[in-house]
């Protein structure tokens, strides 16, 4: 069995590597001359816990390589980015793209599959892209969608013991795919057809972020009433029925932050709830700079010099290097924008950022006057509280 994988971000690669390691001859294909280079030196460019001695070991027995083009293969994976236009609308040019590229390599009895979060009937518009170029293979090979269900920093576990959802444009399609993800696979493999299966990855993460939105609200209703959100939601899970999550600043990410605008973009009449999710989580995000933004001010006013403010974190969750949709990050480009105040930015997990001068955590907790916890990562649980700052803590670091 011969794959091409198209993407190697932190998806594509993990799911590339996993693959590799039960014996499949995997192509990682990447547009990015470096991210080939570095993956082909058994190396990798993302954070995510033991992959990279995933990654070494099935470059070196030669079952994994990178390369800036597809080639003939058994089967190909569409693992690219799907995000998001101005209007909310899904801009699913990168799928598209991808799929053209492996058209001239398509063969019949291959299997062709879609894995990057999509809107309803991508998989169906893909098809028909394929056989418009190709009509001679309409009938004669698999097409089916499966979209990944891993959590940041727990991709290699999950990506082997989670149960996967699997859609083909017809029964054989589904059949086929479930044939080859039972290779490295090891929960449950639950047959559809592809818009159900597209339609479930986009209710999975809208779901959640209604549950989020909900911790969020109820968070900005207790810094109104003087209450501290984190007791009261322990206490309230007290309730054998109730299991209320973490309130944040706001969401972030590929999935949860992006995906239910495609449904809300599709069918904006009956969208209601979904979309009013979105935009409270949106707005906590807002409401947490300008909170800060007020303190600044306050500050000056008291004591006549600007503040000095830390930033602390830009991921969109904790322990981890992704900063796509990143709602801290969002909220220090507006302190940084807004706010009279020198603002210092800290985010351990990545090195170097080409827009902020990064700074380590414990330099920049000693020098700020105003500290704002952003993401919740381990090393900022190791700080002492000092009664001399002003705290924001917008993630539980203090809970």
């Amino acid at each position: 069995m011969k794959a091409v994988f198209m993407g190697l971000g932190y998806i594509g690669l993990p799911t590339a590597a996993v693959a590799a390691s039960k014996g499949i001859e995997v192509v990682g294909v990447d547009i990015n001359p470096l991210v080939v280079d570095t993956i082909n030196e058994g190396k990798i460019h993302i954070v995510e816990p033991e992959l990279d001695k995933v990654v070494k070991e099935v470059v070196e027995n030669g079952n994994l390589r990178a390369a800036l083009q597809p080639e003939s293969a058994d089967a190909f994976f569409i693992v690219v980015p799907t995000p998001f236009k101005q209007n909310h609308r899904a801009d699913i040019s990168y799928v598209e793209s991808a799929t053209r590229m492996v058209i001239p390599f398509l063969q019949e009895g291959n299997l062709f599959v879609i894995e990057s979060t999509s809107p309803v009937m991508t998989t169906e518009k893909m098809a028909e892209i394929i056989f418009r170029e190709r009509p001679e293979l309409i009938g004669k090979i698999y097409i089916a969608y499966c979209p990944e269900r891993v959590l940041p920093g727990n991709v290699l576990y999950e990506l082997e013991n989670n149960d996967r959802v699997i859609g083909g444009i017809n029964d054989e399609s589904s059949e086929k795919a479930i044939t080859f993800y039972a290779q490295f696979v090891k929960g449950k493999l639950h047959k559809t057809n592809a818009r159900t299966a597209e339609m479930c990855k986009l209710t999975e993460n809208s779901s959640r972020d209604a549950q989020i939105a909900f911790a969020n609200e109820l968070s900005i209703i207790c810094d109104k009433a003087g209450i501290n959100v984190w007791e009261l939601i322990e206490l309230a899970n007290k309730h054998p029925r109730v299991n209320i999550l973490q309130p944040g600043c706001g969401v972030g990410g590929h999935c949860i932050a992006v995906d239910p605008w495609f449904i809300v973009s599709d069918y904006p009449e009956q969208a209601n709830i979904i979309k009013r999710a979105r935009e409270t989580n949106d707005y906590k995000a807002d409401w947490c700079a300008n909170r800060v933004i007020e303190e600044c001010h306050n500050f000056s006013t008291k004591f006549g010099r600007e503040p000095i403010v830390a930033c602390m974190g830009l991921a969109f969750k904790p322990d981890i290097d992704d900063l796509r949709e990143s709602p801290a990050k969002y909220i220090t480009s507006r302190i940084i924008s807004e706010a009279r105040a020198e603002v210092l930015v800290v985010e351990p997990n990545v090195l170097v950022h080409k827009t902020y001068n990064l700074m380590n955590y414990n330099e920049a907790y000693d020098k700020a006057d105003i500290i704002v916890w952003l993401v919740r990562h381990k090393e900022f649980l190791q700080i002492s509280k000092s009664e001399l700052k002003i705290e924001f803590d917008f993630c539980g670091v203090r809970k």
